[in-house]
Parts: structure tokens; sequence; C-alpha cells
């Protein structure tokens, strides 16, 4: 018998004038968008890259998903990630630096490679400066599809954050607050807050992909913009 995922999200808006993380869910799919900017064009192409993503069947694939979401963007710009449910797992596609882990309930393994200048450089063994880390080199609005990140787990649940999390917090503080949270995704967003965050801080927590493509009720559209 199929399973429905269970995920709970959870943002806080840091100290930028608005919020321009969105997360969005249907049908078993589920996308974390950050808007590039502090101000509602970039909130706008969050809210709509996520929901253009979601939109797109789980049997097209995330690079679909990622297409759809270029389509829908027409100003502002994001960096977006999409989970989508296959085979007992999830496939993942995305730009920028947003992240995907795996998570066994004792510790996370980042599926996802951010596209920043930071990450072109360490993998060149290059010297990086921290401003590096914040200049991503794929977005919804610029990149190729030749240039979209895609990979699949047989993880049966993920975490998905913001870089006002995971660039606050490392890998290991996370887990920590993961084990321990009734809520997990509120616990994330609270502790990066707690630690200094100053960017929006979004983070979604899926559990139990479904084990066939069959299409799963859709859900009502929580948003962060």
């Amino acid at each position: 018998m199929d399973t429905q995922p269970a995920w709970r999200t959870a943002s806080h808006q840091g100290t930028r004038a608005v919020n321009a993380d969105a997360v969005a869910a249907a049908n078993g799919v589920v996308a974390l968008a950050d808007g590039v900017g502090d101000d509602l064009t970039a909130a706008h192409a969050a809210l709509l890259a996520a929901t253009a993503a979601v939109g797109v069947p789980a049997a097209a694939g995330p690079s679909a998903a990622l297409d759809a979401a270029q389509d829908a963007v027409t100003a502002g710009d994001c960096v977006l990630v999409v989970a989508q449910p296959f085979g007992g797992g999830y496939r993942i596609g995305w730009v920028g630096d947003v992240r995907a882990y795996a998570w066994d309930g004792r510790e996370l393994r980042q599926l996802t490679r951010d596209h920043t200048l930071a990450q072109y450089f360490q993998d060149r063994g290059e010297e990086v400066t921290p401003r590096m880390a914040h200049v991503v080199t794929t977005s919804v609005h610029t990149a190729s599809t030749s240039r979209y990140g895609t990979t699949e787990t047989s993880a049966t649940a993920l975490v998905l954050t913001t870089d006002g999390v995971h660039k606050t917090l490392t890998d290991e503080a996370m887990a920590t607050v993961l084990r321990q949270a009734p809520n997990p995704a509120e616990a994330l967003v609270r502790a990066a807050h707690a630690a200094g965050a100053r960017d929006n801080a979004t983070a979604v927590v899926l559990t139990g992909a479904p084990r066939s493509a069959t299409p799963l009720p859709t859900h009502p559209l929580p948003v962060a913009a």
C-alpha cells in the first residue's frame, strides 16, 4: 500500500525587509525556493518557481520541474530545490545554493552540491573568501538545462533548507536539533535564528516517500513569502 509523504515546514524572516523564501507541495512533490534579493519581486519569483515545479508530475523528472519553474519566472530570480517521490525514495533537482539532505534519524548526508562561486573554486583547489559562498553560479532564471543539478536517493526522509539555515548551522548542529525536536523544521529555523541568522531561514522535513508514482492528494500551498 502506498504511503503519503508527511512533511512540515517553518520559516523565519531574520533581519530582511521581506521573506523571499517559498515552499509548495502537490501530489507528493515538494519544492523550496529562495528569492534572489530582498524585495517583493524576489519573493514573487520564489513563489512562482516553487508552485510551477510541484505542478509537474513526478514521473516527468526533476529537469522538467526546473524547466517549468524557469518558464514561470518572468521577473526577478530565485534558487530552487525540488524533491519528487520515485521508487520508494526521491529524485531531486536544484539550481543555486538551496540544499537537500538525506536523514536517517542519526546523521545528515548532503545530496545537493552548492552552485556557488565558493564551491567552484573549492573544487579546483583554489582559495575562497566568505563572500564567494553567497554568489550563486546558477539560478532559476539563468541556468541552462545542462547546468541543472540532479540526483536521486533511496532515503525516505529528506531535509530541505535555504542558506539561512545551512550557512548558519553546521551539519552536526542540524543533526543534533533533528534528533531532539518533536517539530524538526521549526526547531531548525529557531536554532538558526538563535545562532545569529540574518537571512531568511526556511526548512522542510519530509518523511515516508510513496512507493509508486500513484498520484497523491494535493496539499494546501503554504508559502513563506
